[in-house]
């Protein structure tokens, strides 16, 4: 004997699936929302197609050059914080800002050393921010030791810092200038660039991700930016003077070799500073 359900028992269950479907689809909806949100960085607007990805080069030649002349004005030892979140609760010194200036000297003796020193603090308390900052005591703190104890050579010596928070991503880039006796001044540039979000250092090729630039294209402009220098160096080398060459096949131009860079989230500065192993205040800035 067949039985037959009824029909109204059918349509019940056939409401239920539909009913368990929508719900299912908002519970992913609302998890892939929460992950784009606070940790993919995704502009869902690209996602769906509303808004373009950026192209390398969308600042105009001027726009460039304008900002290379500028650049060394950013180094006023300074937060710039375009963070809604504070992020008090990654301080070390809840009174302080993320990166302050820790340590300052500006004095000079006799004919032995000038100085003018601002050495900044990243106070997060994190094990990648206590090895950051010992490293800028190791590079620059250490230095104003030596110059201050050495009594055999006239030495000049600054450093300046500037730092920028932006979409959580905290970046910091030190410059200092050494002039020690008769030697050539050297130019030493290093950054930090630090994710608050996800506690963990954010390397060149993550920030060119989260920016959708294409990888292709910002290798083959850093390598035209080398070369053009090269042909300036060159050039100047015919005349007589003495200038550092670059070596155009270098590995260190790979984006994946690029440590040194600093980024607001408006610009992307990618830094080539060759005082730190060279003697001299030559560097090249690829800025997008």
């Amino acid at each position: 004997m067949n039985i037959v359900l009824p029909e109204k028992i059918k349509i019940r269950k056939k409401q239920l699936i539909i009913y368990l479907s929508i719900i299912t689809i908002c519970i992913m909806s609302l998890i892939i929302a929460t992950y784009v949100q606070f940790y993919a960085r995704i502009d869902f607007a690209e996602i769906i197609g509303i808004r373009q990805r950026k192209e390398i080069g969308d600042k105009s030649e001027e726009q460039i050059q304008s900002l290379k002349l500028e650049f060394g004005n950013l180094f006023n030892n300074n937060l710039i914080n375009n963070n809604e979140n504070n992020n008090d609760n990654k301080k070390v010194e809840k009174d302080k800002e993320l990166v302050y200036t820790k340590y300052s000297n500006k004095q000079s003796k006799d004919n032995l050393y000038e100085l003018n020193i601002n050495i900044p603090y990243i106070n997060i308390n994190n094990e990648i921010a206590i090895n950051y900052n010992k490293e800028i005591e190791d590079i620059f703190l250490s230095k104003v030791r030596e110059i201050i104890e050495d009594k055999n050579k006239k030495v000049i010596f600054t450093v300046e810092y500037v730092a920028n928070i932006h979409d959580d991503i905290l970046s910091l880039a030190i410059r200092s200038n050494l002039k020690e006796g008769t030697s050539a001044q050297r130019v030493i540039i290093q950054t930090y660039n630090y994710d608050l979000r996800n506690n963990k250092e954010i390397t060149l090729e993550e920030i060119i991700r989260l920016e959708k630039l294409e990888t292709s294209l910002l290798q083959e402009k850093i390598k035209d930016t080398i070369k053009e220098e090269e042909k300036k160096v060159q050039a100047l080398k015919q005349l007589g003077y003495q200038i550092f060459e670059r070596d155009i096949k270098s590995e260190m131009y790979n984006i994946e070799n690029s440590k040194q860079y600093y980024y607001t989230g408006k610009e992307l500065y990618i830094i080539y500073a060759y005082g730190k192993d060279e003697i001299t205040s030559e560097l090249d800035l690829v800025i997008i």
